[in-house]
C-alpha cells in the first residue's frame, strides 16, 4: 500500500476543511449548543462533500468538473439562499443545552445542511484542483487504481479529522456557557451565516 499517498490525501483534506467558513460557524454553534457529537456529525456532512470533490479532482472527471464550473452561478445562488435560511432559523432558534434531547432527525438535518452548503460551493472543486495541480507528487496514472482510492480515503480522513478536532475542542468548553450566553451565540452565529449568504449572493450576481 502506498502510505505516503494516503498521507498526502489526509493533508489535503485537512487543509481544505480547516479555513473558517459557514460550516465552521455551524459546527462551533452545534458543539456549544448541542454537544460535540452533533457538531462532529455536522462536520461529517462537509467531509463527505469534500471527499466527493476530491474524487472528482483525483480521478480527472472532466464531465463533472465542466458541469460544476458551467453552473457555478446557479449553485452559488442555491448555496447563498440556503445560508440565509439557516442564518434566519439560527437567529430564531431557542437555546437547548440538553444533549439528550437531540434526535436522529436533528443529526440528519445537521449532516445534510453542511453537506449541501459544501456541495453548492464551486470554489471547493476549484480549490481541490489547484491543490492537486500544485503538488506534482500527486499524479494518478490510472484513475481506477488502488492509489486513487487511497488518495480519496485520505481526503475524507483528513477532513473528518479537522471536524473531530474542532468539535472536541469546542465541546470541551461547552459547560462554561450559560443558557443566556447560548441565546447570544445563536443570534451571533445566525448573523454570521446571513452575512456569508449575502456575500455568496453578491459574488454570484457580480
Amino acid at each position: 500500500m502506498d502510505y505516503p499517498l494516503l498521507l498526502k490525501g489526509l493533508v489535503i483534506g485537512f487543509a481544505i476543511a480547516a479555513p473558517v467558513g459557514p460550516v465552521g460557524v455551524l459546527c462551533i454553534r452545534r458543539a456549544l449548543a448541542d454537544g460535540r457529537v452533533a457538531a462532529f456529525v455536522a462536520g461529517l456532512g462537509a467531509a463527505v462533500a469534500d471527499t466527493f470533490y476530491g474524487a472528482v479532482a483525483a480521478l480527472g472527471l472532466t464531465l463533472v468538473t465542466d458541469f460544476l464550473t458551467d453552473h457555478q452561478t446557479p449553485l452559488s445562488l442555491v448555496g447563498g439562499l440556503f445560508l440565509l435560511y439557516l442564518g434566519w432559523n439560527t437567529i430564531r432558534a431557542p437555546s437547548d443545552t440538553n444533549v439528550e434531547a437531540e434526535t436522529h432527525n436533528g443529526l440528519l438535518r445537521d449532516f445534510l445542511s453542511t453537506f449541501l452548503i459544501t456541495l453548492t460551493n464551486p470554489a471547493t472543486i476549484l480549490a481541490f484542483m489547484a491543490v492537486f495541480a500544485s503538488i506534482t507528487a500527486v499524479q494518478i496514472s490510472n484513475p481506477m487504481s488502488l492509489d486513487a482510492g487511497l488518495l480519496i480515503v485520505g481526503v475524507f480522513v483528513g477532513s473528518a479529522a479537522w471536524w473531530g478536532l474542532l468539535s472536541a475542542v469546542t465541546g470541551s468548553v461547552r459547560s462554561r456557557f450559560s443558557p443566556r450566553w447560548l441565546v447570544w451565540l445563536n443570534k451571533g452565529s445566525g448573523v454570521v451565516l446571513v452575512l456569508f449568504g449575502l456575500g455568496v449572493l453578491v459574488n454570484a450576481a457580480l
